[in-house]
């Protein structure tokens, strides 16, 4: 089989990531999502999946792919606006955009698109999008395909925000963006200020809340409604489905004149084939869930604080985090691959964060919590890091 001119580079890198504890693999599942799951033929209990709520493998949402896929088929075939917007999709939206309080909605099929989507479809030439130097690798990707300006500000900083904001006066349209929930330390955007700010200097906001949506506010509405934010107020949010909601597939939530602008000029919803109806009608199940059982919200917060509790008492590394989100500091990438890999050797599966996803000198377990975990899980799980990282220190 022919190579590439440059394959002898390719290997050459590889081989360094494997040195360096930077190499990653991919791990095979069986079965369906959960707390006790299949991978590579090992039964693991696991505290690796973003399945908060635990609605991954509920009936009622499986039942209705299946209904749904019954009637529609598998496939959408088409982008949105082409044949590929079924009954579901429009649904969907609806529901959705009366969930979060806002005027409209539009559906992507993943939450890259939609956070590369909406960047490069608002953003233009003599432009500046600011964003938290944390922001998820999707948002960072944005603001370098759009054409506009990109700046950054430390992290959750409001003077090193209002100073790039200072900066960038004399520029065209300007679009702060943030995480509401920062994937990998857990903490919350401080929501009010960064509209207090946004507003103040006539720029507009977006939050990714893909970490937030079904699992903060009462309701399940995330950041905006867990810092009560008011309608007049509401920045444009983009949540996924395919994380607490247990689907697939994400969305964007802004006033009418956003989304129409976004369904003329985002090219990540123009020229994507629509996510099967089955996923929507799947989503809409979901939804119903999401905002009328809110014991998996309470429950979840309980399970974080036993967490939080039990690895304060071992005097583990942990950050700021409220949410389901909770790393533990390891420092060294090797380190970090050793430990998880005792704690797999013990039937835990947790995730190995390390450079390039987090700086340098920052690796860490990255434990996330799901409603399905029981008390028993969490006391087991805080035994074997007892085991492994306490008493080898």
């Amino acid at each position: 089989m022919a190579s590439l001119p440059w394959s002898k580079a390719l290997a050459a890198t590889l081989a360094e990531r494997q040195l360096s504890g930077r190499y990653r693999r991919l791990r095979t599942r069986s079965g369906e999502q959960g707390v006790s799951v299949i991978i590579d033929g090992k039964e693991m209990l696991s505290f690796c999946s973003n399945d908060y709520l635990g609605l991954a493998a509920h009936p009622t949402i499986t039942k209705a792919f299946i209904n749904a896929a019954e009637t529609e088929g598998v496939g959408s075939g088409a982008a949105h606006l082409l044949s590929g917007h079924s009954y579901y999709h429009q649904q969907l939206e609806e529901a959705l955009a009366d969930f979060m309080g806002q005027q409209s909605v539009l559906l992507f099929s993943s939450g890259y698109q939609a956070n590369l989507g909406v960047i490069d479809g608002l953003m233009s030439r003599g432009d500046v999008v600011i964003q938290d130097k944390l922001n998820h690798a999707s948002l960072l990707d944005g603001g370098r395909l759009s054409a506009a300006k990109s700046w950054r500000y430390h992290h959750a900083d409001m003077g090193s925000l209002q100073r790039r904001l200072r900066q960038t006066e004399d520029s065209g349209c300007r679009l702060v963006v943030t995480d509401g929930v920062f994937s990998m330390d857990g903490d919350l955007a401080p929501l009010q200020p960064l509209i207090q700010l946004t507003q103040k200097h006539q720029a507009a906001l977006m939050v990714d809340d893909a970490h937030a949506i079904g699992v903060l506010g009462k309701h399940g509405r995330g950041s905006v409604e867990h810092w009560q934010v008011k309608a007049e107020h509401m920045p444009i949010v983009m949540g996924t489905l395919g994380k607490a909601f247990g689907t697939a597939g994400a969305f964007v939530a802004a006033d009418k004149d956003v989304i129409e602008t976004l369904i003329q000029q985002s090219r990540t919803f123009v020229y994507t084939t629509a996510q099967p109806a089955a996923v929507a009608a799947a989503s809409l199940a979901s939804l119903v869930l999401v905002r009328t059982e809110n014991w998996r919200r309470e429950k979840l917060q309980t399970l974080i604080e036993q967490f939080r509790k039990g690895a304060a008492e071992l005097g583990l590394a942990t950050m700021n985090s409220l949410t389901p989100i909770q790393p533990i500091m390891i420092g060294d990438d090797k380190k970090a691959i050793v430990i998880g890999q005792e704690l797999e050797s013990r039937g835990f599966l947790l995730g190995v964060i390390r450079t390039p996803t987090v700086p340098l000198g920052s690796a860490r377990l990255r434990v996330t919590l799901s409603t399905n975990h029981t008390e028993q899980n969490i006391k087991q799980l805080l035994e074997a890091l007892e085991d492994v990282i306490c008493t080898s220190q």
